[in-house]
């Protein structure tokens, strides 16, 4: 039986994220492009803190499952590279903004 990863919840998750963003912006007005990167860098750091906790429960013998440990340390790994990638994307259309001739 596939036990539950802590802080994965497949589509479902997903969902939810959408219906509470939707819901943040109808409390606070309109969301800037600021405030989505800040609350997804928070999402990646709480994804790190928990695969970390995960290997340290693991090495304490608190955690039987290693798979479950891995799998959180992987979601970790795979969050902090897009997180990389979209800050690479928005660094390089930044200085293709900044080469732009008005």
């Amino acid at each position: 039986m596939i036990e539950k990863v802590p802080g994965i919840s497949g589509i479902n998750g997903i969902n939810n994220i959408a219906r509470t963003q939707k819901k943040d912006q109808t409390k606070q007005g309109n969301l800037n492009f600021a405030d989505i990167l800040k609350n997804a860098i928070e999402d990646v750091n709480k994804t790190q803190k928990v695969a970390q906790q995960m290997s340290a429960d693991y090495a304490a013998g608190k955690i039987d499952n290693i798979h479950n440990v891995i799998i959180s340390a992987e979601k970790a790994s795979l969050s902090l590279k897009l997180t990389t990638e979209v800050t690479n994307k928005i660094v390089q259309a930044y200085k293709e903004i900044m080469r732009m001739q008005i």
